[in-house]
């Protein structure tokens, strides 16, 4: 009787087992995501094959285990049996697996070929990723712009109570139509970083001086987030991947109006060349553009952070020669971690920045920087990087 409710037990199990479909696990936070994409459904299906698999195992396996444990006891009266080896048992235990590992092999396989076929594309935008920001290029649009995190500097203080998107919130996202093959071309200025999405089941790393391809197709409209997916420094946890996925007319439309966006800044850039702000208004400027692009390695009151990020308060550069102060923002330094903003920063928030740095926590030099001084800098810094020129 006993042995008939343990057996009983044991196929109730596997019954169990079955029970659960797919859609019950997909419906679990704690599961894998499906996502929007034809290769995210492959993974997911390959992973709940996998799952599945490894459930049967586990349950027959564990089954006969206690199975075995409960019937065959000392205080039932148990012997042991005495024997040696059996060829075919051997045989049995050795084959099942192989072709078990050979049925979870093929999908696999399939997949990973499947995630690195970039052929045929209809779209191809370059990824770069540097600490702690994304850059976007989208190839034959001439279009290409920064993407840095939005979530502001009072809810990661806790000052303010945190938002919806905490941490997973940008300027300005990456816009995509859908049903269209993307091609993703990814490198980085600096060190490794990972661009990671889940519901693309795309996560590809960005290696400086390399470029490493990847792909999606969207299925849905809508906003999907993801992250760095590689420690990359200080701000790591800072440099969140937003992606809009829209209707083909929508993306044409918002093209366009990019384009206009774009054009528009570069006329403002060329207008801000003859004008000039007083102190004040390159201070209030500043100020913002110090918090969202500086702050995060110098600190909000310019302190730094001892042996990581040296201080901009009373530093000898921000008090000392406006040329090497120039030099070390639009150009960066080489070896370090201060990178080079002459292609993130127009004119305009170059000599607002530079203005805020040398007149802000006591620096007090009362100098006043312009955008045409940046631009005049910027021309002397490019005829030194070339001896022919320089030497006319």
């Amino acid at each position: 009787m006993k042995r008939r409710s343990v057996t009983s037990w044991l196929w109730s199990g596997i019954a169990l087992l079955f029970t659960f479909s797919p859609c019950v696990f997909a419906e679990s936070s704690m599961n894998m995501t499906q996502g929007v994409t034809g290769i995210s459904q492959q993974v997911y299906d390959l992973h709940m094959l996998i799952f599945y698999i490894c459930c049967a195992i586990a349950l027959v396996v564990f089954g006969v285990m206690f199975y075995s444990i409960l019937n065959h006891r000392k205080s039932k009266g148990a012997v042991a049996a005495h024997f040696h080896e059996s060829t075919k048992v051997e045989i049995i235990w050795t084959v099942i697996p192989i072709i078990i590992l050979v049925a979870m092999a093929i999908p696999a396989t399939k997949t990973l070929i499947a995630m690195e076929d970039t052929s045929q594309s209809e779209l191809t935008i370059k990824v770069t990723g540097s600490q702690w920001k994304w850059h976007y290029s989208y190839f034959g649009e001439d279009v290409e712009f920064y993407s840095l995190l939005a979530t502001s500097s009072k809810q990661i203080e806790g000052i303010e109570e945190k938002g919806a998107h905490y941490l997973l919130e940008v300027d300005h996202p990456l816009v995509v139509p859908i049903n269209r093959k993307i091609r993703f071309l990814m490198t980085s200025d600096d060190v490794i970083h990972s661009w990671w999405v889940p519901d693309f089941a795309v996560k590809k790393d960005t290696i400086p001086g390399f470029i490493n391809e990847a792909w999606t197709k969207i299925d849905k409209p809508g906003v999907y987030r993801g992250q760095c997916a590689e420690l990359c420094g200080r701000a790591h946890g800072f440099m969140p991947i937003v992606v809009h996925a829209m209707e083909e007319s929508q993306y044409e439309t918002w093209l366009a109006d990019k384009k206009a966006e774009i054009a528009l800044a570069q006329q403002q850039a060329n207008a801000a060349l003859t004008a000039s702000l007083s102190l004040e208004e390159l201070m209030t400027q500043g100020e913002q553009i110090y918090v969202d692009r500086c702050a995060v390695c110098h600190q909000v009151a310019g302190t730094g952070i001892p042996g990581a990020f040296p201080a901009i308060k009373g530093s000898k550069i921000a008090t000392g020669n406006i040329d090497d102060h120039l030099d070390i923002v639009v150009n960066g330094r080489s070896g370090t971690a201060m990178q080079a903003f002459v292609n993130q920063l127009s004119e305009q928030e170059l000599a607002a920045v530079i203005t805020y740095q040398r007149n802000a926590w006591g620096n007090d030099t009362g100098d006043v920087v312009q955008a045409s001084d940046v631009n005049e800098f910027k021309g002397k810094s490019s005829q030194l990087e070339d001896p022919k020129e320089a030497a006319q």
